[in-house]
């Protein structure tokens, strides 16, 4: 602060300033450490620190030939600038950076003037250059840049002047000649040289570099994609006509959501001429992606240095937005966990279409237009099992094959796992696979192949369910029949009617148990066979005979359970007396 010669009261004046800085910023911004203080900007730019940034991302931007972007990064740079650097602080430290940042500015301002030139701007730099040799008449780089200027003007003579004006200067002040560089360009003004033209081409302004780059990042599409005609056709034409509507497709694990949308996005990409982005923003598992670090790798695709992402994510999805604005665009969000994963990752209006899909049905998700995913009809199944398995082998036991893929029931990834092995394998007929799946206890484990597993595909969302849900999903499980009602439901969870239809929602949400219809539940059969192995793994032997007895009394006399004992979700080790 005051060099070699600090005031008697220096340490007391220093406390006093971090007093005041700390009721202006804010506590947590300014820290006592050892020995002194601290500031944490907590994610806060400092303007010295954006304005580099920005010097750096231009001078990239340049070395691409992106010289439209590099002339507003600089400007923006330049923009960070505003009055005298540390401007009322004493001491030979702010001195020495308020040189440098000078310098700074003027190599920044320099950079900028040349990018003018290059667009063109020739007239409208002379007097921004001229200004600036009067106030820096030692600055030879912009006598260089002004005698450019005036000779693109057509005004070589006063070009010619500004050379003898500078080299007399420098003699009487320095007694230098003037640099090699100038002398030079003073050679080619007076030989007119054609070198020094101003382009012919003037680039438009704000005609940024990143509209030029158009991502193409689909994953390989399913080559023996089946069925679903109709949807398709229907997505298809949807995201053709409605661009600002997002579009999501949501389903079972397994059912096939993925490759529709892969499908469907690739048959709609001449409505989306500027490209397609893609993630997989893994909501089935333990660890969903973050909207921040998908922004960031979106914008890379677009084009958008490292350096000019900032960090909160709240900027990133603004600029995200702002790169797509006025762009025709296809997102395919895949694979997302819940509508507030992905709400940062849609466009803004004019700036593409998005296609999500989930098995969590996005009913909060405001103007989108939702698909609901079923199983395949059985024509499809067939053809899905047939295709894979092979015509041959599959002609001559069509009984078989309809068999599979009824245990399988209808299932896309169940079919594709059971095809797949019974093309691995030249020695099985249909019929003996057919047998293998015929025992539901060994069903699921035979559906794997290689590292595709129903049970697996189940798993990642039954992990995601609470305690008391993950509790009744096992229980349910443990219930034979077609479907079951809430009542009959709730003597299995032992729960109120109210409590039990609230956890059958939450089932059906987590797309572990379908609506059959108002106040009638059912499980997709490989779903039920899940949850029965999970009660058998994880439920006592006597808490599952108990669900089954209390089932058996509610059928026998239904009044008895219609309203079971215990009345909140929080006591899931409640048992009747």
């Amino acid at each position: 602060m005051w060099g070699e010669d600090p005031p008697l009261r220096a340490v007391s004046m220093l406390r006093g300033c971090a007093s005041r800085l700390r009721r202006a910023l804010g506590a947590d911004v300014l820290v006592s450490e050892v020995g002194g203080y601290a500031i944490r900007a907590h994610g806060i730019e400092v303007d010295v620190a954006t304005a580099e940034r920005l010097a750096r991302s231009a001078e990239t931007a340049v070395a691409a030939g992106n010289y439209a972007q590099a002339r507003e990064l600089y400007e923006g740079s330049l923009a960070q600038f505003s009055g005298e650097p540390l401007a009322g602080v004493p001491g030979p430290y702010a001195d020495w950076h308020r040189g440098r940042l000078e310098e700074l500015r003027l190599t920044l301002l320099g950079h900028r003037i040349e990018l003018d030139l290059h667009a063109a701007r020739h007239a409208e730099a002379v007097s921004e250059l001229t200004a600036l040799t009067a106030g820096h008449p030692l600055q030879e780089r912009f006598r260089e840049l002004l005698m450019l200027a005036l000779y693109r003007s057509g005004r070589q003579a006063e070009a010619l002047a500004v050379y003898a004006d500078t080299r007399r200067l420098l003699q009487d002040e320095l007694g230098v000649d003037p640099r090699p560089e100038l002398a030079e360009l003073q050679q080619r003004i007076l030989q007119a040289d054609e070198g020094l033209a101003a382009p012919k081409v003037e680039p438009l302004p704000g005609d940024a570099a990143f509209r030029a780059v158009r991502p193409a990042q689909l994953p390989a599409t399913v080559a023996d994609f089946t069925g679903r005609e109709a949807i398709a056709e229907g997505l298809s034409r949807r995201l053709a006509l409605s661009p600002d509507t997002p579009m999501t497709v949501s389903g079972i694990a397994g059912v096939g959501k993925t490759a529709l949308a892969v499908h469907v996005a690739y048959t709609a990409r001449e409505s989306f001429p500027d490209g397609q982005l893609y993630v997989d923003l893994q909501g089935s598992g333990s660890s969903p992606a973050e909207p921040a670090a998908v922004l960031g790798t979106f914008l890379r695709a677009l084009g958008i240095p490292d350096t000019d992402i900032p960090e909160p994510v709240d900027e990133r999805a603004a600029l995200y937005r702002s790169v797509l604005a006025g762009r025709q665009i296809l997102i395919l969000l895949d694979n997302a966990r819940d509508a507030a994963q992905i709400r940062q990752l849609l466009p803004g209006p004019e700036g593409g279409t998005a296609l999500i899909t989930s098995r969590a049905r996005m009913t909060d998700l405001a103007g989108a237009h939702h698909i609901n995913l079923d199983v395949m009809a059985p024509d499809e199944a067939l053809l899905l099992f047939t295709r894979i398995a092979g015509a041959e082998r599959v002609g001559s036991e069509q009984d078989a094959a309809m068999d599979v893929v009824a245990v399988c029931g209808l299932h896309p990834l169940a079919i594709r796992i059971t095809a797949s092995r019974l093309a691995a394998r030249p020695t099985w007929t249909v019929s003996a696979l057919a047998r293998r799946l015929s025992d539901e206890y060994r069903r699921l484990d035979e559906l794997r192949v290689g590292d595709l597993t129903v049970k697996a595909a189940f798993e990642h969302c039954y992990r995601q369910l609470e305690p008391d849900q993950a509790r009744a999903f096992r229980l349910l499980g443990l219930v034979d029949g077609s479907d079951i009602s809430v009542a009959a439901s709730a003597a299995v969870v032992d729960r109120t009617e109210a409590v039990a239809e609230e956890l059958l929602e939450d089932l059906v949400d987590a797309r572990l148990l379908e609506s059959a219809m108002p106040g009638r539940y059912r499980f997709h059969g490989l779903v039920r066979l899940f949850a029965r192995d999970c009660a058998e793994r994880e439920e006592p032997k006597p808490e599952r005979e108990a669900a089954l007895s209390r089932l058996l009394d509610y059928e026998t006399q239904p009044r008895q359970y219609s309203h079971a004992r215990p009345t909140s979700r929080c006591a899931p080790d409640a048992v009747p007396a």
